[in-house]
């Protein structure tokens, strides 16, 4: 399992994407679970499911493509 926590986060757009590139390469060859935490709506495109939390309960648990078109809290 990878653990990655705001992997974005103080970092410009083009070194934002290869830090989600590799991680998405790690996770590939080790088949292995990310679990990303982020309030970067790009960043969460690369997840194939987003689990949403506001005030520290879940409020959506959905595919990712279902989650981006319903938008985040």
């Amino acid at each position: 399992m990878l653990l990655a926590d705001e992997p974005t986060g103080n970092l410009d757009s083009a070194t934002g994407d290869e830090i989600l590139k590799l991680l998405d390469q790690v996770q590939e060859e080790y088949q292995s679970t990310l679990l990303m935490v982020t309030h970067n709506a790009a960043a969460a495109r690369c997840c194939s499911r987003i689990v949403t939390l506001h005030d520290g309960q879940i409020v959506d648990d959905l595919p990712a493509g279902q989650a981006l078109t319903r938008g985040t809290r």
